[in-house]
């Protein structure tokens, strides 16, 4: 139980990290991408370890969790942004030139991470289903090859599909794609974190 509690609050961390994160679009090894592609690719290993503890059920509920929570952190930023700053502390601009959501990409982001994340679940499942416990590298592996693409295809072009030149929307798709793939590699032995429970 502690197990499932401390990867589903790191789940929850990962994703409000990212989905701030991803409000500034950088250039990184010469690809443009938005930051929270650094954050982000942890978090299917995390779902994936929540799945592995608590079982699909939970993994689901904390997809949905955490599309609501960043929507309404989203929404506070907003709010936040707006309200007048204390006069006798000074105008305090920063804040929204920093943490102002940019509808587009915070919705784009929420609808790519939903969707992803619910098929790299149903994937995860099929593996489990199939192979058991064996391979447990491979079930992450195996949904994340899924799910890793299908997310920077989602976001990329609901982020930037029609606002940015065609070419440079599929560079971020592709920037994205590499840098999920890399951390998907790097995040591998995180499934043996936890014994199989659910």
């Amino acid at each position: 139980m502690i197990r499932a509690i401390v990867v589903s609050a790191s789940y929850i961390a990962a994703q409000m990290l990212a989905d701030v994160s991803s409000l500034r679009i950088v250039t990184f090894l010469g690809l443009s991408m938005d930051a929270g592609t650094f954050v982000y690719p942890i978090t299917f290993t995390l779902r994936d370890l929540v799945h592995k503890t608590a079982g699909m059920r939970a993994a689901r509920a904390l997809i949905l969790t955490a599309a609501v929570i960043n929507l309404v952190m989203a929404g506070l930023f907003g709010f936040v942004a707006r309200l007048p700053g204390d006069p006798a502390v000074g105008p305090q601009l920063e804040f929204g030139r920093v943490l102002s959501p940019v509808w587009r990409i915070v919705v784009a982001s929420i609808v790519a991470e939903v969707f992803s994340e619910l098929v790299d679940t149903e994937v995860y499942r099929m593996w489990v289903a199939r192979m058991g416990a064996r391979y447990q590298w491979m079930r992450v592996l195996s949904s994340n090859a899924v799910s890793v693409p299908l997310d920077s295809l989602l976001f990329s072009w609901g982020a930037f599909g029609g606002v940015l030149p065609a070419a440079v929307v599929w560079g971020i798709f592709w920037s994205n794609t590499l840098v999920k793939g890399a951390t998907t590699l790097v995040s591998l032995p995180l499934i043996y974190a936890v014994p199989e429970e659910g």
